[in-house]
């Protein structure tokens, strides 16, 4: 019988950010504001960032109506793989970005991008088919709606990826809070709002307590 849970381990995963491009962000992701949807995606990346997990970023048709990739992925990697895709629209048709994962030796892929329905289900489910074992990352992707959101995502879970937000990735990697305490509490505090009450809180209490 197979395990039903199995946890993604920083040293054998890759994050891949497909297609977070500046037109197709700002022109369809609509189950998600833009701002709470940059949060995410930019979640993501400082979490691998955090765990030193290998990061591959592609665009698929950058210098026409796609734009060009987030910047804030691009200054927090930039030493990363960049795939450039010609045109391929699901990105495990472009050689060079499957040889840039065969590359890193590792087998769990974390995926996010734009639109959850082609850019992140198309090679979620390639890369099942190659035998990767993937979690796609459905805060860090958006769609034309919730419902289109909800359906690819269906059809993945359906298929054996395994569907997570940031803050679960982040929480699996982190395993125990006593690894790091105060780095992954500055991780969340960062990016989840009501996270950084809790901090704000507790250091309120611990004055207090000084004295």
């Amino acid at each position: 019988m197979n395990d039903l849970y199995r946890r993604i381990s920083k040293d054998d995963a890759v994050v891949l950010f497909v297609d977070h491009q500046t037109g197709l962000i700002s022109g369809l992701v609509r189950d998600y504001g833009v701002d709470e949807f940059k949060n995410n995606v930019l979640a993501l990346a400082n979490t691998a960032k955090f765990f030193d997990i290998p990061v591959i970023l592609t665009t698929s048709f950058e210098n026409g109506p796609n734009g060009p990739l987030m910047q804030g992925l691009t200054e927090l990697f930039p030493n990363a793989p960049m795939i450039s895709r010609p045109g391929q629209i699901n990105a495990w048709d472009n050689e060079d970005f499957v040889n840039a994962i065969k590359a890193t030796g590792r087998k769990q892929l974390i995926i996010a991008g734009v639109v959850t329905d082609v850019c992140v289900a198309f090679p979620a489910l390639s890369a099942v088919n190659e035998g990767y074992e993937v979690f796609a990352v459905a805060d860090a992707s958006g769609a034309f709606s919730e419902q289109v959101a909800n359906g690819a995502l269906m059809r993945m879970a359906h298929a054996g990826v395994q569907i997570m937000s940031w803050f679960s990735v982040a929480s699996e990697l982190q395993r125990d809070w006593r690894n790091d305490q105060e780095g992954f509490g500055n991780l969340l505090a960062g990016h989840l709002a009501g996270y950084e009450n809790v901090i704000g809180t507790y250091m309120g209490a611990q004055n207090d307590v000084k004295k």
